[in-house]
């Protein structure tokens, strides 16, 4: 196992009936900017949950902030905090809004030039942030427990990340009863998200971490049995529940701390969602079982491990059982509905590689957790997506 130095100072307030509990964190001096999506807490009641809970407190708002949110949406927002003197960020919705929100409160202290460049490309030092908070709707990206984010921005079409430790959530708040309204495929997506978070950080290479590996095998085993669950039963509490931990655990680094991490699936799924617009959830289920079948040798240990342990299957050579895993991921994606190929969604494989490869060329990109994955690597791999 390698050296690691874990932190992570977020609260996190889980269970049915949380929002009510908003004014124990939030201290009624500070002047709050409550950010949100394209309206569905409006529809589904969460937004009047929140409202009802910081009645009599300093409450602006700002609405709006997209799917895959993006830059030119979020400098908008940062615009109204210096306006009005915002003191504290509250994001309400999914991940995407919170991924927003912790771009703008870097951004919102910082006094350079262009905050897309030098935080999302140069990878700056954030030396200071607002501070934010969150009541998260969507089980999927996990940002309500860790200190990363995606951004994408429309001039230039690309969708980058960024991690500090100064956009740390102060305190999350999951109610697993308002994920009982979300469209089904946002509920597929999340899932996907989900299983994509837990393998980019377990399907690399042994370096004696048992007991990471059995988390994220159990994160990838409960996915597995309460999918079909909710899509049969979308309002069973215990199910809802489960995923929505599932997706916190995924990525709040519990299971990332002392191994190698991959993340290939997801630089790869983010060019094809910066280029093409399709979901991010959609973009991993077609580029991970290709770019697994492309790194199968040196994943092999861990593939096996994963065909034995979580699905179930007793072959003994490992070459064969990672290709069993690598099968048997697909079709659980396919089983909840999730479909797995460019084609499925009009996109010509040899122009999305294409297009890839050259970007990936001007940025002298090597992905994987051993830097195999070059350009022409990820060209390889779209073209058999």
């Amino acid at each position: 196992m390698y050296n690691f130095n874990f932190c992570c100072p977020t609260r996190v307030i889980f269970g049915k009936n949380t929002i009510a509990e908003l004014p124990k964190y939030i201290d009624r001096s500070e002047k709050v900017l409550m950010l949100y999506g394209g309206g569905s807490i409006k529809r589904n009641g969460v937004y009047d949950q929140v409202k009802k809970a910081l009645e009599g407190y300093n409450l602006l708002e700002f609405g709006g902030i997209e799917p895959n949110p993006k830059y030119e949406t979020c400098m908008q927002a940062v615009d109204l905090i210096k306006r009005e003197g915002v003191t504290f960020l509250l994001a309400v919705g999914g991940g995407s809004t919170l991924d927003g929100t912790k771009f703008i409160a870097a951004a919102a202290k910082y006094e350079g030039e262009n905050a897309y460049d030098d935080i999302m490309i140069n990878g700056i030092e954030i030396k200071d942030a607002l501070p934010l908070a969150d009541i998260i709707t969507l089980p999927a990206t996990g940002s309500e427990m860790n200190n990363g984010a995606v951004v994408s921005r429309l001039a230039t079409s690309e969708k980058l990340a960024f991690h500090s430790d100064k956009v740390f959530p102060k305190f999350s708040i999951i109610d697993p009863e308002v994920t009982y309204s979300l469209p089904l495929k946002q509920t597929i997506n999340g899932i996907v998200d989900t299983f994509v978070h837990v393998m980019e950080q377990y399907c690399t290479y042994d370096v004696n971490a048992p007991l990471q590996d059995d988390w994220a095998l159990g994160i990838l085993r409960t996915l597995i049995k309460e999918a079909p669950k909710v899509l049969s039963n979308p309002n069973d509490y215990d199910t809802r529940a489960n995923i929505f931990w599932c997706a916190t655990c995924g990525l709040n680094n519990w299971i990332s701390q002392g191994v190698p991490q991959d993340w290939a699936t997801h630089m790869i799924g983010h060019e094809l969602t910066a280029f093409y617009g399709i979901d991010h959830g959609q973009s991993l289920a077609i580029v991970q079982p290709r770019l697994l079948k492309n790194q199968k040798v040196t994943k092999s240990k861990k593939l096996a491990k994963l065909a034995r342990e979580v699905f179930g299957f007793n072959e003994v050579v490992d070459l064969k059982a990672a290709d069993l895993a690598i099968d048997a991921v697909e079709k659980f994606y396919n089983s909840i509905g999730m479909k797995t190929k460019l084609s499925d969604y009009e996109i010509d494989a040899n122009e999305a590689a294409e297009k890839i490869r050259e970007r990936f060329k001007a940025r002298n990109v090597r992905l994987g957790e051993k830097g195999a994955i070059d350009a022409e690597t990820a060209y390889n791999i779209l073209k058999d997506c």
